[in-house]
């Protein structure tokens, strides 16, 4: 089979995958391809159906100890964690997680949301020239403040960390990608030792001094892999949600001012921004543990790697109509911007609930909010996992 060189087209497909996946798409569900990151060669599952059936296949695995060792990429966290698991241990660490990370601690959370959402635009809106980065306005310190203090770790080095993750989940090359996961590991350590040695009322705390009705609890390794996967998908996601969704707006003139007129419409316009412009490209990886068959492909076992492309599964046309127009007004549902299957994102109503109010606050304080950049020259993030711009300048009155 023919291999399709991603890495090749440069910055032309960070900036803009959907033409080359949509190709990909009418030839097939499945396709050969060089990644960016590091020249690795994985298999790319295109289009709605195949993707979701590829996202809830058991047949392929989390466990990087399934991953053949030919793949020159290494696993990038701090410690083994839901999202590197498989059944019936996936089970068990979403279970020791989600009976602390409560719909109602998620409910709680909104006036904090709303008070760091008014503070951040605040600052924002004080400053001399009516100009803005989006990103380091809003869209960053919002959810990092937010999962920092569900949390409980109020000190966090934002900087330090917001540049670890950024290189971990999207430098291109391998020997960046390791060093700062080993950084951002022993930074998660010490953060996890110093939570267990003075608790609070915080979720932390709760994960290291809780446990379920049998009595199991997380040990000290899952616990540090856990606060990872809470911090480093629980700001991700959501920058890239705000980021993405406020520049779908601005550059649909006649959809931003729909949402203007009728702003009950801001959980839609979030759907649509998440089927649209979603902030995960393609989620963490997953692996062949024997031969799979996808259309008329068969994909060795034996460790392959696989790639579910669910920004392209947002634009199948077979599923949603004109996909490639932003319309905050479609029936959005059903869109696998949160993954689908045992790995959906358990943090998905946070997202949504930031989202929400972050959108809503900026469009209701900014009236003449606006783009101060073309959108051709703005630089998207390397690589395939995490999709959204490194900045976003824009203009206010």
């Amino acid at each position: 089979m023919t291999v399709v060189d991603l890495a090749a087209l440069g910055e032309s497909f960070t900036r803009d995958p959907y033409p080359v996946y949509a190709r990909l798409r009418a030839q097939g569900p499945v396709h050969r391809i060089r990644m960016p990151e590091g020249g690795a060669e994985a298999w790319l599952v295109v289009g709605y159906e195949a993707g979701r059936a590829a996202l809830a296949d058991p047949g392929l695995s989390k466990d990087w100890s399934k991953a053949s060792p030919a793949l020159p990429l290494g696993a990038v966290s701090a410690g083994p964690h839901m999202l590197r698991a498989d059944p019936p241990e996936h089970a068990r660490l979403r279970r020791l997680v989600a009976r602390e990370f409560t719909a109602r601690r998620v409910a709680e959370l909104e006036p904090r949301v709303q008070r760091t959402t008014d503070e951040l635009l605040d600052r924002m809106l004080s400053s001399d020239g009516g100009r803005a980065d989006l990103v380091e306005a809003l869209s960053f310190p919002l959810p990092i403040s937010v999962i920092c203090e569900l949390l409980g770790v109020p000190d966090l080095d934002r900087d330090s960390f917001r540049n670890w993750s950024n290189e971990a989940l999207g430098a291109t090359d391998p020997e960046l990608r390791r060093a700062a996961a080993v950084s951002m590991a022993k930074y998660i350590e010490e953060l996890v030792e110093g939570k267990r040695l003075r608790p609070g009322d915080d979720l932390m705390s709760a994960l290291i001094h809780g446990s379920d009705d049998s009595g199991d609890r997380l040990t000290r390794e899952e616990l540090v892999g856990m606060a990872w996967l809470l911090l480093v998908a629980g700001h991700e996601t959501t920058v890239n949600l705000i980021s993405n969704g406020v520049l779908a707006l601005l550059t649909h003139p006649e959809q931003l001012a729909a949402l203007r007129a009728d702003l009950t419409l801001v959980d839609a316009a979030v759907e649509e921004m998440l089927r649209y412009e979603g902030p995960v490209e393609t989620p963490t990886y997953r692996f062949t543990t024997e031969p799979l068959t996808i259309g008329d492909t068969v994909v060795p076992g034996g460790g392959e790697l696989v790639l579910v492309a669910m920004a392209d599964a947002n634009r199948d046309p077979a599923r949603f109509p004109s996909p490639d127009r932003f319309d905050i007004s479609r029936d959005a549902r059903g869109h696998v911007a949160f993954g689908h299957g045992i790995h959906y994102c358990l943090g998905a109503p946070l997202a949504r609930l930031e989202a929400r109010v972050a959108v809503r606050t900026l469009l209701e304080r900014c009236p003449s909010l606006a783009l101060d950049i073309h959108p051709a020259a703005i630089t998207w993030r390397p690589g395939m996992m995490i999709r959204g711009p490194l900045s976003l300048p824009v203009r206010f009155a």
